[in-house]
């Protein structure tokens, strides 16, 4: 049902999850600012994700679900939702306790998903499953602005740009690893906070190795809780891959990855920070359908995406993934191969990398 958009001048976009689901969800602010050009859009989000949305264009306002990782008190956070006097609220990620708080907070028009038992606390309901993956997660996004009238063409990906701050802190960090401005550089991401199947950290060592020996420096990243994971990837490859282990916020990554010729990585948040940023990407996904590249492959034309074959997995054997095994069936030859391309392809262009 198409409503009266002038209605619409305090707007909030929900998404309290991870940091990919996050990136995939700022394309709704581009789609709402189209209609609402001057109206005051705020984004709800995780403590840990906030910087994604700050600065971004399009946003006026970010707000916080949580506090040091516990969700804020019911009855403060109810108020400060009603401060907002927000007239439409569009929830991506939806759960009991903020349908329940949106609800009570007033708010007019309360945009969610018709299939979870609460969906009556949602007015304008849509009714589409995620988990059948039939479309890739942004398109999910935009189509919950549908209910109320708003059409699109197309996904347009998030463009994420680095404050100065956090461009120095990545010029610092390479210059911290001893890299030049203009060498070449790929970063590899072994981890994925199990989000996904992983392929293995010999195999990335293995690549960087490989890497390596074409002339290009090769970073490993990782949260500190993945350390023991990216050393496995440095003595895999000799020792000649350099490691960056949780120094950088988010936006800092994002501003490092700006000057990387490419990134290789398990499908996780990073490779959506990386392709915001204009980086080219290699992506590695699993035979599960919710999980699959359709839904949560990387908006960019700049990628290769490889997908497990668990047909010809011997634990697998065709049936439901049980495990890393699948995606072993991806070489370091074939992922060299498709590095090599992008990098030249990407070398190639008029301006090449974002200088830091």
């Amino acid at each position: 049902m198409t409503v009266d958009q002038r209605q619409f001048h305090n707007v909030l976009v929900v998404r309290t999850d991870r940091i990919g689901d996050v990136v995939l969800s700022l394309p709704m602010i581009s789609l709402v600012r189209s209609h609402l050009p001057m109206a005051r859009i705020s984004m709800l989000l995780r403590e840990c994700t906030r910087e994604l949305a700050e600065g971004y264009e399009g946003i006026d306002e970010v707000l916080t679900y949580d506090h040091q990782g516990k969700p804020k008190p019911f009855f403060g956070f109810l108020s400060e939702l009603r401060r907002g006097r927000f007239d439409l609220v569009v929830v991506a990620h939806p759960t009991f306790r903020l349908g329940l708080l949106i609800s009570l907070a007033r708010i007019p028009v309360r945009v969610g998903t018709g299939y979870r038992w609460y969906s009556f606390l949602f007015n304008r309901r849509v009714f589409e499953h995620r988990k059948t993956a039939e479309k890739h997660e942004a398109e999910y996004n935009l189509s919950l602005l549908q209910s109320i009238g708003w059409s699109w063409s197309g996904v347009t990906s998030a463009t994420l740009t680095p404050g100065r701050s956090a461009t120095l802190a990545a010029k610092k960090a390479r210059q911290e690893l001893g890299l030049g401005d203009s060498e070449p550089m790929v970063v590899l991401h072994p981890g994925s906070g199990g989000s996904a199947r992983d392929w293995s950290a010999q195999n990335f060592g293995s690549l960087a190795k490989l890497l390596n020996a074409d002339g290009i420096r090769v970073v490993v990243t990782g949260i500190a809780q993945e350390e023991s994971l990216v050393q496995t990837v440095v003595e895999g490859s000799g020792g000649v891959a350099i490691p960056l282990i949780g120094r950088l916020s988010l936006m800092e990554l994002a501003a490092f990855l700006r000057s990387a010729d490419l990134f290789v990585s398990n499908s996780t948040g990073p490779l959506h920070i990386a392709a915001a940023v204009g980086v080219p990407v290699i992506g590695f996904y699993p035979p599960i359908r919710e999980c699959s590249a359709k839904r949560w492959g990387p908006l960019t034309q700049q990628k290769v995406v490889f997908v497990a074959d668990n047909q010809a997995c011997a634990r697998c054997r065709g049936g439901e993934c049980q495990g890393d095994d699948c995606m072993d069936q991806i070489t370091v030859e074939q992922v060299l191969h498709a590095a090599r391309g992008l990098i030249a392809s990407f070398r190639e262009q008029p301006v090449v990398r974002a200088s830091l």
